[in-house]
């Protein structure tokens, strides 16, 4: 396995990033991390795809309302929540965010947010993945909305490049930002109806029309090589011609992305030092702070209101 890059951050006191600290919990919920990273490990061990579902869940309420735990919540008869939508339809590992907060809420109860607790796991499945260790800044806050038209501003499988880089923008990644989060489809999967019409690589074209010929629902790895890693070789993969998903081959194609594609092939380190920062900027995109929003005791369901 690839030497794993480590960005250790040294501190006393927390250090602010904008409204949110590391070290967020250290005085009233000192064990907090180390929950997520337990609950984590063990989901983990038995199923390494958690680490492409919360990297999914992370970016699908990120880019929606902000990073505000939104996407966790679940219908009622009066709202269709954000996870209804058909974007998020497929968005899995809800019962492990669960699990680390009922965990939480056992020792440190309405303390710790579940939008921290989604960037926080997203953070350890990683790391475990054989990705970049970083330290995540919280003091996030969980939103008081989660409607389903919102999510339909989410990009698909087939965006063009320039629609994909102004939605990027307009939350403020910079396209190299965006390359780099979207290296985390090494590690993804895409079922039949999202594969492009035709894959450069004649032998793996061959096999995914196979595939979906037996199995219209069959699914494939985005990234053929090293599919439960987190490391550069989904760009190696798309320079090949191997993109699974239209998205995935505009990105080496693209001139305004290829250039980075190329870059984060040749030079493994760069992308997982590149992957941690970028993580850290998309973790911060919306978030609430302070007095906004509310510490949900159920990550499902917004709190009673007196």
């Amino acid at each position: 396995m690839k030497q794993i890059s480590i960005i250790l951050f040294f501190f006393i006191l927390p250090l602010a990033f904008a409204d949110l600290q590391l070290g967020f919990y250290a005085s009233s919920c000192r064990k907090a991390e180390s929950i997520v990273q337990k609950v984590v490990q063990k989901r983990f061990n038995r199923d390494k795809s958690i680490t492409a579902a919360l990297l999914r869940m992370h970016f699908h309420d990120c880019f929606v309302r902000g990073c505000d735990a939104s996407l966790l919540i679940d219908s009622t008869k009066n709202n269709t929540s954000e996870k209804q939508t058909g974007a998020n339809a497929s968005v899995r590992g809800y019962d492990l965010i669960d699990d680390v907060k009922e965990a939480i809420e056992a020792t440190c109860p309405s303390t710790v947010s579940c939008s921290d607790i989604i960037a926080l796991a997203t953070r350890d499945a990683v790391a475990l993945s054989g990705g970049p260790k970083y330290n995540v800044p919280t003091g996030r806050r969980d939103g008081l909305v989660s409607n389903s038209i919102d999510a339909n501003i989410l990009p698909g499988p087939s965006s063009p490049i320039p629609q994909l880089t102004q939605f990027f923008a307009a939350k403020g990644i910079t396209t190299e930002e965006m390359v780099t989060l979207l290296g985390a489809h090494t590690v993804g999967v895409a079922h039949c109806g999202f594969f492009a019409n035709s894959i450069g690589d004649p032998a793996l074209n061959t096999k995914l029309v196979n595939l979906c010929k037996s199995n219209t629902n069959g699914a494939a790895f985005l990234d053929q090589n090293t599919s439960f890693v987190v490391d550069n070789e989904f760009y190696k993969q798309i320079l090949l011609k191997r993109g699974i998903m239209q998205i995935d081959q505009q990105l080496a194609l693209d001139k305004s992305t290829s250039t980075f594609v190329s870059n984060f092939a040749s030079n493994g380190d760069k992308f997982v030092k590149s992957f941690a920062s970028a993580m850290i900027k998309m973790g911060k995109v919306g978030v609430l702070v302070g007095k906004e929003g509310e510490i949900r005791k159920n990550c499902r369901v917004f709190n009673k209101r007196n």
